[in-house]
C-alpha cells in the first residue's frame, strides 16, 4: 500500500544514463565524456542492483512511469535498455499502461536502434533538438544538424506512438520574431508534446564564464517577457497549450513522469547523481546517489546502492515541495492536500495581495494557480506564499 502523502500523483522510476558524446556549453546537468567504451554490462548490473536496492526501501509500489534520462541514453545499446526494464519489472509491479520514455539526441538516433528499444519496452521518446537552425545547433555545442532532427523525428513519429521533442529559445542574438518564426517551423513536426525552454546561466558552464566576461548577452526583462508570450500564444493557437512552465500538449499528451515530479509523487531515482523522494515508514525521504559514474558503480558493486543522501523531510520541508512543484502547472495545487502536509493553511492576507496583483487565481473552491501573469515571476509567487 502506498502511503498516503503521496497522495493519486503515481509512483516513478528515474534511471540516469550519465554518458554523452559531448558536453554542450550551457549545460550543468551530471553528465561525462568518456572517450573509450563503456562497459555497458557493468552498468547494467549496477543498474539493476541499485533498484532492488530501492525496492527493499519501497516495495509493493506500483509502477506508473519509467524516464531513462541523462546523459545520452539513445547511446546505450536496446540489449542494455531492456536489462533495466526487466530488472525494473522483476522488484515492482508495472502498470499495463505505464509511460516508459528515453531521451535520445538526434546524432544518435538510427530507425533499429529506435525499434529495439521500441521492442525492449520503451513507448516514448523525448528529443533534445534544441533548434532547426545549423548555425544556431552549432554555437549550442549540439552534434547534430537539423536535417539530422527533422529525420529523427520523422523516425520517431513511426516507432512510437507518443514522442515529444525540445527547443531552446530566447538564444543569445535572438529576438521574439525570430522565434515565432522558429517555433510555427516545428509546430507541424510536433506530436502530442513539446518542452520549450527558455535558456538560462547555469554556473559553472562555459556559457557562465562568457557571460561573466561580456562575451554572451542575454535578453533584458522585457525582452525575456515578450519571448514568453510568443511561446504561449503561438502553441496555444496551436492546440497545444502549456500545462507546466516550460512543457506543452494537447489534451492527454502531458509527461505523466513529469507530473510525478509537479504532483509531489514518489518516485526512486537510479544512477550516478540521480535524486529521489519516497515515503517511507517514518515519512518522505530525499534521497541522492554519487555523482561520478565510475565511482557510483563501484560503490554499487560495494553495497549493493550508491546513496549518498537519505535525509527525512520536515513536514514543511514536504509542503513547501509541493508548493514549489505544484505551482509550476496550470491545473495548480489542491489546497486541501496543502494543509495536510503542512498542518495549516496559506497565509490568507498573501493570498489576497498576490490575487489583487492578477499573480494568483482561485480555479475551484479548494484549488489554487498562477495566472499568466504569475508564471514569468513564479519564484517571487512560491516564496511569498511560503513565507
Amino acid at each position: 500500500m502506498r502511503p498516503a502523502s503521496s497522495g493519486s500523483a503515481g509512483f516513478g522510476v528515474y534511471v540516469h544514463w550519465p554518458f554523452c558524446a559531448a558536453k554542450c556549453p550551457y549545460c550543468d546537468f551530471n553528465s561525462h565524456v568518456r572517450h573509450g567504451a563503456i562497459d555497458e554490462p557493468r552498468y547494467a548490473a549496477a543498474f539493476a542492483r541499485e533498484i532492488a536496492h530501492m525496492a527493499s526501501l519501497a516495495p509493493a509500489r506500483t509502477v506508473d512511469s519509467i524516464f531513462l534520462g541523462g546523459g545520452t541514453p539513445s547511446l546505450m545499446k536496446p540489449e542494455t535498455v531492456g536489462h533495466v526494464l526487466d530488472a525494473i519489472a522483476r522488484v515492482w509491479a508495472v502498470s499495463p499502461n505505464a509511460e516508459i520514455t528515453l531521451e535520445a539526441n538526434p546524432s544518435s538516433v538510427e530507425a533499429d536502434r529506435f525499434a529495439g528499444y521500441r521492442a525492449a519496452g520503451v513507448n516514448r521518446v523525448s528529443l533534445g533538438v534544441q533548434s532547426l537552425h545549423d548555425v544556431e545547433l552549432k554555437r549550442l555545442g549540439r552534434l547534430h544538424n537539423a536535417a539530422e532532427a527533422r529525420t529523427a523525428i520523422d523516425i520517431a513519429r513511426k516507432t512510437f506512438s507518443r514522442f515529444s521533442f525540445d527547443l531552446i529559445y530566447a538564444r543569445p542574438g535572438q529576438t521574439p520574431d525570430d522565434w515565432r518564426t522558429e517555433l510555427l517551423s516545428a509546430l507541424p513536426l510536433a506530436g502530442d508534446h513539446l518542452s520549450l525552454y527558455q535558456l538560462t546561466i547555469e554556473e559553472g558552464t562555459p556559457y557562465a564564464a562568457l557571460h561573466d566576461a561580456g562575451k554572451l548577452v542575454m535578453p533584458d526583462e522585457i525582452t525575456a517577457r515578450a519571448f514568453w508570450d510568443v511561446t504561449q500564444d503561438v502553441c496555444a493557437a496551436a492546440g497545444l497549450p502549456a500545462y507546466e512552465i516550460s512543457n506543452h500538449a494537447s489534451p492527454g499528451g502531458e509527461s505523466r513522469h513529469n507530473l510525478v515530479y509537479w504532483r509531489s509523487g514518489e518516485w526512486a531515482g537510479i544512477g550516478p547523481g540521480a535524486h529521489g523522494r519516497l515515503d517511507l515508514g517514518d515519512g518522505r525521504h530525499a534521497l541522492a546517489t554519487e555523482c561520478h559514474p565510475e565511482n557510483w558503480a563501484a560503490m554499487v558493486e560495494r553495497e549493493g546502492h550508491a546513496l549518498v543522501a537519505d535525509e527525512r523531510l520536515e513536514p514543511f520541508e514536504v509542503a513547501d515541495e509541493f508548493l514549489l512543484m505544484g505551482l509550476r502547472l496550470s491545473e495548480g495545487i489542491d489546497l486541501k492536500r496543502y494543509r495536510m502536509l503542512a498542518g495549516r493553511e496559506l497565509d490568507p492576507h498573501r493570498v489576497a495581495s498576490l490575487e489583487s496583483e492578477n499573480l494568483i487565481r482561485r480555479l475551484g473552491p479548494d484549488r489554487l494557480g498562477v495566472t499568466q501573469e504569475g508564471f514569468p515571476v513564479l519564484d517571487a509567487v512560491v516564496a511569498d506564499l511560503a513565507a
